[in-house]
């Protein structure tokens, strides 16, 4: 979209526009929650179709790798021509998937439903960002977070109303969230109006400078050791999203109903974490969050294969609450290191996070079955030791004084 500062000057002038961030974060919310519906009817549709744990991991791969795939496509074509009503289009691709999901019979059918929700992903996350990032008064990391907290409370609805909905009730009840993708799209065209008309008045667009001092050789280094950390981070998380109830099933012979409560604890641990990784970023530094965030988890996760049922809910509440405060962190570092292409990295940070979440349950859907879900926590126990490259982060900061 050309040069974002003055698009934050501008928001500077009058504040933070707090009723889009709050119409951002619950249009995240509700996003988020028909995103997370997937995942948690995971054992319904296990027991259902006979569905192994390599075909578990191929729906899951169906919805993010659309995202992940897409999502830098439109960061950068939006950054140059920015579409105010994308949002609303996009929420229908995930209402048209929701639907598909609700009758599908076919193994076939589940991952084309899949896939759809994947692509109104793609097209809502970079733009959100931006808008967030526009709206935010110049408090990068708290607009970032507040915008994300919303995706991690859905996320952690998704699997209880599931829970209480869709286990007792089958799979066509999945339509009844169908409300939940159109009230988001009103909402979505609410903000479309105000995003449109701040396109209108913003400052002509200038030519995007590097202004952290740093060179494009190392904004590329930086950028690559960025992402090997939101690799470390959705790779595990994709080993508890993706099969977590199936470990609590297997190990402490729960019920499916009292695995997708524990699920909806450690999602909302991912919440809370998520809304205070930006503002804590604004006031310290978002280096100093991201080495607490990957590395401070890695305790906690290397106790978690071999706790009892008990400590394993109690231990997953800490890896969601500093393991999810990265993102925000890793994304605002990220946009601060290249200002002028603001969708463009949310595009790739968030597509990659997806991608990598895709391709995590894919492999460890592959391990689980070769071996089985214990082992597949025993070997991600070790991924936040990745978290040893914020060492080699410059300190943005430093660079701007």
């Amino acid at each position: 979209m050309g040069e974002i500062e003055g698009d934050s000057a501008k928001a500077k002038t009058s504040g933070t526009v707090v009723a889009i961030l709050v119409g951002l974060s619950v249009s995240h919310l509700l996003n988020d929650l028909i995103q997370s519906l997937i995942a948690a009817v995971y054992p319904l549709l296990k027991d259902t179709y006979a569905l192994t744990y390599a075909q578990i991991g191929l729906i899951t791969l169906a919805f993010q790798l659309t995202a992940s795939l897409l999502q830098p496509l439109i960061g950068t074509f939006t950054d140059r021509r920015p579409l105010p009503y994308s949002l609303a289009l996009g929420m229908g691709f995930s209402l048209a998937g929701l639907l598909l999901l609700s009758v599908a019979s076919h193994f076939s059918t589940i991952l084309c439903a899949a896939a759809l929700v994947g692509i109104g992903s793609s097209v809502f996350h970079p733009e959100a960002s931006r808008v967030a990032r526009i709206a935010s008064g110049g408090r990068h990391g708290m607009a970032q977070s507040f915008f994300q907290v919303g995706g991690n409370a859905g996320s952690a609805l998704g699997p209880l109303l599931a829970a209480f909905i869709v286990v007792p009730q089958g799979q066509g009840s999945i339509s009844w969230f169908s409300v939940a993708a159109i009230l988001a799209m009103v909402f979505l065209v609410r903000i479309g109006h105000w995003y449109r008309a701040h396109l209108a008045n913003r400052p002509k667009k200038t030519a995007g400078t590097l202004n952290t001092g740093l060179s494009r050789r190392r904004v590329a280094i930086t950028i690559a050791i960025l992402l090997c950390l939101v690799f470390s981070k959705n790779f595990y998380l994709a080993s508890l999203t993706s099969y977590y109830t199936f470990y609590l099933i297997d190990k402490f012979d729960v019920s499916v109903q009292a695995a997708q409560i524990y699920l909806f604890v450690f999602l909302g641990a991912v919440a809370v974490g998520t809304l205070v990784g930006g503002p804590i970023g604004d006031r310290i530094g978002f280096k100093a969050v991201i080495w607490v965030s990957i590395l401070g988890v890695l305790p906690f996760t290397l106790a978690l294969p071999y706790a009892s049922l008990s400590w394993t809910v109690v231990l997953t509440v800490p890896i969601g609450l500093v393991l999810a405060s990265a993102f925000s962190a890793i994304v605002v570092y990220a946009q601060e290191l290249v200002p002028s292409r603001v969708g463009s990295v949310a595009g790739l940070f968030f597509g990659f996070a997806f991608g990598m979440g895709a391709l995590g349950a894919a492999l460890l859907g592959w391990l689980a079955d070769q071996t089985s879900v214990g082992y597949v926590y025993r070997v991600c126990s070790f991924l936040p030791l990745i978290g040893l490259l914020t060492a080699f982060l410059p300190n943005l900061h430093a660079k701007k004084a």
